[in-house]
């Protein structure tokens, strides 16, 4: 079938909107009708890539329902609403990566943004994925667009809080980047009750915004040195600071905030890199691991989406995730190329969706 789609073919220029060819199904493949798509920061990172592999097709997190299953598809069928993410669904299902579909353009194969081995694409009307990537929602009545970003933003920020670093109740926590992904850090925090959760931002406002996720003190690091203030405000350092911007000076004040250990009592805190790594690389200094820091990376939050999704869904459910505010800006599929220019200009405080 035939379906339109943003396609990057050309390195530098705006993506086009035009139709790609799917194929049928495959035996362990869905076809799936979209409802909406998250735009993530890290699609940017493939964007500004001089010499990218094209045509290309971005988008790894959203909502749709199963049009058409492979033979050996059980856990979902046509008519299900579904979420698609790019983390395989369940352990059991590790191994080598299924082959993806080929999909087509003008004549060309059609490449895929991130990661690129999961076949996962989904700026477009419809799309066809592997089944480890297809994830039945577990309640049918939630809304179809905001809980689009639970494939990506949610499962990346609120996993990294919960699986990779592990906080518990009371335990001090800092947050770089508020911004969709940041925001799910501190809401995942937030509902395990941390104390305090320092959210740091170049912008007032988004350190207000923070606050309605959870955050109880927020630092302007375009003002003062934010590892000085977190140091201050702990007696010394956080248990858990968290970097969900990934350039070279977060991912160093991130280790730096974090609390010193003490030889023969207890290791440090905890530094967590949440964000894609981009930029030079930082300067580590390697003796404030030796002196009992951890760092630590969180590749998709160390999520396990059939167990972990239906939590974050009941958590919208009972308010404790709040979708509808996290999710800030709009677009549809031809004004694809505004959503990732207001992306790169910071213009967007939580997290942007398409609608189809």
């Amino acid at each position: 079938m035939k379906t339109r789609a943003a396609v990057y073919a050309e390195a530098g220029r705006p993506m086009v909107i035009d139709e790609i060819e799917l194929p049928a199904p495959g035996p362990t493949q869905v076809l799936v009708r979209q409802f909406a798509s998250g735009v993530c920061h890290s699609q940017l990172h493939v964007l500004h890539n001089p010499n990218p592999t094209l045509p290309l097709v971005h988008g790894h997190e959203s909502t749709g329902q199963a049009v058409e299953t492979g033979s050996e598809v059980t856990h979902v069928k046509p008519g299900d609403r579904v979420l698609l993410t790019w983390v395989r669904r369940a352990a059991t299902e590790q191994g080598p990566p299924p082959q993806p579909a080929h999909v087509t353009w003008r004549g060309q194969t059609v490449r895929f943004g991130a990661p690129a081995d999961t076949g996962v694409f989904t700026w477009s009307e419809s799309t066809i994925a592997d089944q480890q990537f297809v994830v039945k929602l577990s309640d049918d009545t939630v809304p179809t667009d905001v809980t689009a970003i639970i494939g990506c933003a949610v499962m990346t920020g609120c996993g990294a809080a919960l699986f990779s670093a592990g906080v518990r109740a009371n335990s001090s926590v800092a947050v770089i980047g508020v911004g969709g992904v940041g925001l799910c850090v501190v809401q995942a925090c937030a509902n395990v009750a941390a104390d305090p959760v320092i959210a740091v931002d170049l912008a007032d406002e988004k350190l207000e915004f923070a606050k309605k996720f959870g955050a109880t003190i927020g630092i302007n690091a375009s003002r003062e040195d934010p590892v000085a203030r977190i140091r201050e405000l702990t007696d010394g350092g956080v248990d858990f600071a968290f970097d969900a911007i990934g350039v070279w000076s977060t991912m160093e004040q991130i280790l730096a905030a974090a609390r010193p250990g003490v030889t023969g009592l207890s290791d440090g805190g905890t530094a967590v890199l949440v964000g894609v790594p981009h930029g030079p690389p930082p300067a580590i200094e390697m003796r404030q691991l030796f002196g009992g820091k951890i760092y630590r990376g969180a590749p998709g939050g160390s999520s396990r989406p059939d167990r972990d999704f239906p939590m974050y869904v009941r958590w919208f459910n009972e308010g404790k995730l709040p979708l509808d505010l996290l999710v800030t800006r709009r677009y549809r599929l031809d004004e694809i190329n505004d959503a990732c220019s207001a992306l790169e200009r910071g213009q967007i405080t939580g997290r942007a969706i398409i609608e189809f």
